[in-house]
């Protein structure tokens, strides 16, 4: 497709490597910069109050005006979530599908961006040149509709950015992958693969779309109840099964959620979910309906189901609650690290009066490859070199196995981690050097203002509290005037500590005279006497290391 001789290029990941979600990667053919995805990742336990974790964009922003483009594969937000992110620091076209371009712009309004943007939807026909590359798409088989791979041509071969991929033989139109086009893609010649590892650890094929349906079938059949169904709010393919499955079972379905009813919207309106428009009823309707003729669908504020479910569980969600005679339908695989949580939601649900049908049926199947479609997508591309990403290093290096399973050899799989320059020249593929990139952190409106020293102290608050000193001076006269007094939060309870918090008292009255009395002193010194002191009398009596915060103030 590119006839020009390309001389230089490199591939980066910014994120989705070495971690589940978080997806951007660039690939420069020379000197142009390409980005695929621009998604975000919510955060792990530790960072405390972090609301959403983006990529760190550094390199784009001393780059901008190289970046010649960014290219959404498909709508879910750990593909496209921090795109409202990084068009305020770069100005750059944007490529995706219908539905996809239609959720990031619903996103980014959710995010209050409030910038103009050159959004350009393409389909697996497009092909677009840029000069130094051209880039054509082929249809993928994903959870959502519209998902596409990218191929960016080169005269050395393309470069294939799979996106999430399955291959299910039972799917329909809306979800077939386009095996002929990705087939002749390979057969034109395929420089580099960078393929989804999300599922590389687990053998043989995932199962097919085709069980769920006959599953969720029985399940409606037998509830005797309502029915509460929770999925994630992007997951259309599993939304359609149970629209599909209510109907089929004489139910109506009330929507329950702002992610979900957002998403379904917009999905109904393009026409990428078949609904009869008397299936859907308003959730004020339920209690006008017997309870076997009810199906309730709900997800979280994140778009993730469980946090819904635990509150309508607790008899806290503003419209619907738990009642004894409930089947809840679990159609969602858990995210990482929330599996307790997950638990302790079911034990909750079980509690309430609930039936609760899980992942131990197959009410869910996962939307990514196992290893036999790796190895397939492998084959079909017949890549030169080949990039596992997306996915923990575990499963990156499950993948490397499934591709040397499939005759690359050693010397041409490369694992990265973020941030790593890998460059293809002279037929050889090495790592050139490192750019900046790690986690951009987003608590509220503030974008990368929380960083480890900010998390540290959150960390250590939440660990052994604060302890707050303030005393209050007259320098003139070196006399204290008020206090000390001592506010402790998380720290220990005041009442049943009264004998420590004096005696804590006691030692910072000792050391602020010590200090007064000196021919001079300064306010910092004094207060990194009292942190020492306190840190080590406290351990000492508590085995804690609340942290220590020492306010003075004077007075004339």
């Amino acid at each position: 497709m590119k006839t020009e001789n390309t001389e230089n290029i490199k591939i980066i990941a910014l994120g989705g490597v070495g971690e589940v979600g978080k997806n951007m990667y660039v690939t420069e053919v020379d000197g142009d910069l390409f980005v695929v995805d621009a998604g975000l990742m919510f955060p792990e336990d530790e960072m405390l109050g972090i609301d959403i974790v983006i990529p760190d964009i550094t390199y784009l922003k001393s780059n901008s005006d190289r970046v010649k483009a960014i290219f959404l594969t498909h709508g879910h937000e750990d593909h496209m979530g921090a795109l409202s992110y990084v068009l305020r620091k770069i100005n750059a076209p944007v490529y995706g599908t219908k539905l996809t371009l239609a959720l990031a712009k619903e996103k980014m309004k959710e995010q209050d961006y409030s910038g103009t943007v050159g959004f350009h939807e393409v389909n697996s026909d497009t092909v677009l040149d840029f000069g130094s590359a051209t880039v054509s798409f082929f249809k993928t088989n994903h959870s959502i509709p519209d998902s596409v791979g990218v191929s960016i041509h080169t005269s050395e071969g393309a470069i294939i950015h799979t996106g999430d991929f399955k291959f299910d033989q039972a799917a329909s139109a809306l979800y077939k992958p386009e095996i002929g086009k990705m087939a002749a893609i390979g057969e034109k010649g395929v420089l580099c693969l960078l393929s989804d590892s999300t599922d590389a650890e687990k053998p043989g094929y995932t199962p097919s779309e085709s069980v769920v349906v006959e599953e969720l079938s029985n399940v409606f059949y037998n509830a005797p109840g309502r029915i509460i169904a929770a999925c994630f709010a992007s997951d259309l393919n599993r939304i359609q099964h149970l629209f599909d499955s209510a109907a089929a079972n004489g139910r109506k379905v009330a929507v329950v959620g702002k992610s979900l009813k957002r998403v379904y919207d917009i999905a109904l309106e393009l026409g990428y979910l078949m609904v009869e428009e008397d299936l859907i009823i308003p959730v004020a309707d339920i209690k006008s309906l017997s309870d076997d003729e009810v199906v309730i669908l709900t997800t979280g504020s994140q778009g993730e189901p469980i946090e819904a479910l635990q509150k309508m569980a607790k008899q806290s969600h503003p419209q619907v609650n738990i009642k004894e005679g409930d089947t809840v339908l679990i159609a969602a695989s858990p995210l990482k690290g929330s599996e307790v949580f997950i638990y302790k939601t079911i034990d909750m649900l079980y509690r309430a009066g609930a039936t609760v049908v899980s992942s131990k049926r197959s009410v869910q199947v996962s939307s990514h490859g196992s290893q036999e479609e790796l190895k397939f997508m492998i084959n079909l591309m017949n890549p030169k070199f080949f990039i596992p990403v997306h996915g923990e290093y575990k499963m990156l290096k499950a993948h490397k196995k499934v591709a040397l399973s499939c005759g690359i050899p050693e010397e041409n799989i490369y694992i990265p981690d973020r941030g790593d320059v890998i460059e293809i020249s002279g037929g050889k593929m090495k790592v050139t050097e490192r750019v900046p990139a790690g986690n951009t952190l987003i608590d509220g409106i503030g974008v990368g203002d929380v960083g480890n020293i900010v998390l540290r102290d959150r960390r250590l608050l939440s660990q052994d509290g604060v302890l707050i000193v303030v005393v209050t001076l007259n320098r003139a006269d070196k006399k204290i005037v008020a206090g000390p007094e001592i506010i402790s939060r998380g720290f220990v309870y005041v009442r049943e500590s009264e004998l420590l918090m004096a005696d804590s008292s006691a030692l910072v009255r000792e050391i602020v005279e010590k200090n007064v009395s000196k021919e001079s002193f300064d306010w910092s010194s004094m207060k990194q006497d009292i942190r020492d002191s306190l840190h080590q009398y406290l351990f000492e009596k508590t085995k804690r290391r609340p942290m220590i915060m020492p306010i003075i103030m004077e007075v004339k």
